[in-house]
């Protein structure tokens, strides 16, 4: 339960102690956020005592009295605004009347509250100024974590981009300054160089692309029927010329048809990320199981690899964003740390999940789950 702390200004003792007394045991329910506020309650009986307590800081609301006895509220009132001070305040009066009323609105005030007044009307204008600023903390909370990540995620990109593309710069200022001499058959390899690290870059482009529509919602989705089986031939034929090329068995368990209620570009990133990496994180010679079943608890994907295997820390680490395990083994293994992350998204966008069992130098295996009832795509953001 969250808690809130209320000062009480006003020159009448019985005014404080019983406003007291009723937000004691007041508690406000907060659907939204799934929590309860309650609130700790301090008084004051003029300005100058309610300036040496709001200086020290820490307090929520303010019930701060029109008429006191060293001035008025809105003094108070215009001193907190000019510090911005963080609470809200509800102007209390025995002289109720528009002209206070407007200029308490425009001074900043939250509410206006008349006296004498009920119990339950002092419970409605706090639950509501309660409510309201929560609600604007909370909004404000995920506004700073927001620029957290997008400074986050723009010095990521910078870090993943400026090897990439100093290897592409270099490898074309050898070309425009030849230093190899004229024959460009010597440029060859530094040409073949360039491409892959533009092809690593495109698919950095690419992955980044699809994990933020996924997130934020804003992915255009044709859900329907889908053969899984299909769709992971499709992943297989992909892959075929990169395994053939480094003598890599990739074998299909799966019935003839398997039907899945998905978006099938969805299945196909989660279908080419695993099986993509399942080729790249091989030994030569080795072999690829992608096995496709439905059971009680939806379908059931997984691929297996005969590859360089990890570590369980390493694989504690794997579906986060921008995260590749880097060692001796996959030093030159290209790859953007964004394709299992977006997987684990997409698992969960259908009602899902993905995890992972590996064992160094035998292999790893993944196994998604994902059901008939894909969630709205903005789902996984929340998770």
């Amino acid at each position: 339960m969250e808690s809130l702390r209320v000062l009480i200004v006003d020159d009448e003792p019985g005014m404080r102690m019983g406003a007291v007394r009723v937000l004691k045991r007041h508690t406000v329910r907060l659907p939204h956020i799934d929590s309860e506020v309650s609130f700790e309650c301090d008084v004051a009986e003029s300005i100058a005592e309610a300036r040496g307590k709001l200086a020290a800081g820490g307090f929520d609301l303010l019930l701060l009295d029109y008429k006191l006895p060293d001035g008025t509220g809105l003094e108070l009132l215009r001193e907190i605004q000019e510090q911005r001070m963080d609470l809200l305040v509800i102007m209390i009066t025995a002289f109720a009347s528009l002209e206070v009323a407007v200029s308490a609105t425009r001074n900043g005030a939250f509410d206006f509250l008349s006296k004498p007044f009920a119990p339950e009307e002092l419970e409605s204008i706090v639950t509501k100024a309660s409510r309201s600023l929560v609600v604007e903390r909370a909004a404000r909370r995920m506004a700073e974590e927001k620029r957290k990540m997008r400074l986050r995620f723009l010095s990521v990109l910078a870090h993943e981009l400026k090897a990439p593309l100093g290897s592409v710069e270099g490898n074309l200022k050898l070309l425009d300054q030849k230093i190899m001499g004229p024959d460009l058959a010597k440029y060859e390899v530094q040409v073949k160089r360039a491409l892959a690290r533009i092809e690593g870059m495109r698919k950095l482009i690419f992955d980044l692309l699809d994990l933020t529509r996924i997130e934020a919602g804003e992915r255009k989705r044709e859900v329907k029927s889908v053969d899984l089986v299909d769709v992971a031939r499709t992943a297989i034929e992909t892959m075929t010329p990169d395994a053939e090329a480094r003598r890599i068995a990739i074998r299909l368990q799966a019935p003839e048809r398997l039907d899945l209620v998905a978006d099938r570009s969805e299945m196909e990133i989660v279908f080419n990320n695993l099986v993509s990496n399942a080729v790249k994180y091989n030994r030569d010679g080795g072999s690829v199981d992608v096995r496709l079943a439905r059971g009680d608890a939806g379908v059931t994907l997984e691929v297996q690899d005969t590859g360089i295997g990890m570590s369980q820390a390493e694989a504690a680490r794997l579906f986060g964003e921008f995260v590749r395990i880097k060692n001796d083994k996959t030093r030159n293994i290209s790859g953007s740390g964004l394709g299992l992350s977006t997987v684990r998204k997409l698992a969960t966008l259908y009602g899902g999940d993905v995890v992972v069992r590996s064992e160094p130098d035998v292999g790893t295996t993944f196994t998604v789950t994902v059901t008939d009832q894909p969630l709205p795509a903005a789902a996984p953001a929340a998770t």
